[in-house]
């Protein structure tokens, strides 16, 4: 009966742990001194998105027009949520996978270059091999802002010289010499 004390004082704290398990709740509409307006139920976040909203899915289904602002947006974005991976030109080559992850592909083989844009918000949605979605993280409008995004670093990866205004290839050249 050695162990007698021992066990009765490993039940005891098993026994006081049991608080853990009956935490205070509110209801939705019971007041609360936890928020300074006294109401439990709080309103989200500015800028969350809820899975199952049915604006969202017209959201996705409606392509914005490409704008100077909207690729300064999704340039934002993209350095945030995907330059981690994707590194900041696209190539596949972050610091994740510098770290041992898999590389993302690189937006610039033929195989994305040929996708459509929705093919990118589709996989920022639903994620895709290794990448889990970010519909909980982005925004439609932010989804289409990156994907308008990308389309811009595989036009700067792949354009023609000749495809500038003249001034540009006038500069390049003076860069060049």
């Amino acid at each position: 009966m050695r162990y007698g004390p021992l066990f009765l004082l490993c039940l005891m704290l098993l026994a006081a742990c049991d608080d853990m398990n009956h935490q205070p709740r509110y209801d939705s509409y019971e007041k609360s001194s936890l928020f300074a307006d006294g109401k439990a139920l709080q309103a989200p976040p500015q800028g969350t998105v809820a899975r199952d909203d049915p604006g969202q899915a017209a959201a996705l289904a409606t392509r914005p027009a490409m704008t100077l602002d909207l690729l300064r947006r999704g340039q934002e974005r993209f350095g945030i949520y995907c330059t981690p991976c994707h590194d900041a030109a696209g190539y596949g080559d972050g610091t994740v996978p510098a770290r041992g992850f898999p590389h993302p592909p690189s937006f610039h083989i033929d195989r994305l270059r040929n996708a459509p844009s929705r093919y990118f918000v589709d996989v920022m949605t639903n994620g895709h091999g290794v990448m889990y979605p970010y519909a909980d993280r982005l925004s439609p409008s932010d989804r289409w802002a990156i994907a308008a995004y990308i389309r811009a670093l595989q036009f700067s990866q792949n354009a023609a010289a000749s495809s500038l205004p003249q001034q540009d290839q006038d500069k390049a050249r003076e860069a060049g010499s």
